[in-house]
């Protein structure tokens, strides 16, 4: 069940071989891993398996749990799709970062020289350095000396300020907000720090809360499967302080 719940909030859907008997009552379901399941055309399901194999299902042979998607009635759709850009731009604002702080140089700022007294051997040897300032460790500082230069006859002009463009601070709070939006969740069971002394407030009433509205509706749309178990072998969910139904398989 652990493993069939894991798939339909990563995919939006799972697969459940229903194990019949000789009498061609379902006892059972056996889970089979969502990734690698597919809809044939016309009814049916396969099952990919390594070394270009397949496995092939009848349409009455699966339990086909999965969200409704309005676009198509084939496959599930998980709840956290509309999250992913924000995803996506936490990834790239920290890949950012790493690269800025692996390159050491930055490569973010144009060396601007007027000054006529610069020897072409000067120029030459401040080019190489620049050029091979690259990599790790390379946080150095460099020495030039143009007797008689002006008082601008060297500027470093900065391509863009990392600090004030990036604002990864900020990318990673509306990051983190988007995605908890898109599970629904809130940040007490998401094990954010709160930035505040009053917390987030009851975390019983909150699990309470999530599991209500969340949880259990998930919980009602696995129940499909008692459509197709035999009954002394459906299942139905139990709340923790609830005694168990010997005559029921209770999750």
């Amino acid at each position: 069940m652990s493993r069939a719940a894991l798939d339909f909030m990563v995919f939006g859907e799972t697969y459940l071989y229903r194990n019949p008997n000789a009498l061609g009552q379902v006892l059972e379901m056996q889970h089979l891993p969502a990734i690698n399941m597919r809809v044939k055309i016309g009814g049916g399901f396969v099952q990919l398996l390594p070394g270009g194999k397949e496995v092939e299902f009848e349409e009455h042979e699966i339990e086909h749990i999965f969200n409704y998607d309005v676009e198509q009635n084939i496959y599930g759709v998980p709840d956290y799709l509309g999250g992913l850009q924000a995803l996506l731009l936490n990834e790239a604002a920290t890949l950012f970062r790493r690269r800025y702080y692996a390159n050491g140089a930055h490569v973010g700022y144009i060396f601007y020289s007027n000054d006529p007294n610069m020897s072409q051997e000067d120029e030459d040897s401040l080019q190489s350095q620049i050029a091979n300032a690259k990599g790790v460790g390379n946080f150095r500082s460099m020495f030039v000396n143009i007797p008689g230069g002006s008082e601008k006859a060297i500027q470093i002009i900065p391509v863009g300020d990392f600090q004030a463009k990036d604002e990864l601070e900020k990318v990673k709070n509306i990051t983190r907000n988007d995605v908890i939006a898109a599970w629904r969740m809130n940040p007490a069971l998401a094990g954010i720090i709160p930035e505040n002394s009053a917390g987030f407030g009851d975390i019983e009433k909150i699990d309470r809360v999530y599991t209500s509205n969340e949880i259990r509706p998930i919980c009602q749309l696995f129940e499909q499967v008692n459509d197709t178990l035999r009954a002394d072998r459906q299942i139905h969910w139990r709340d923790p302080s609830q005694t168990v139904d010997n005559t029921t398989s209770s999750v």
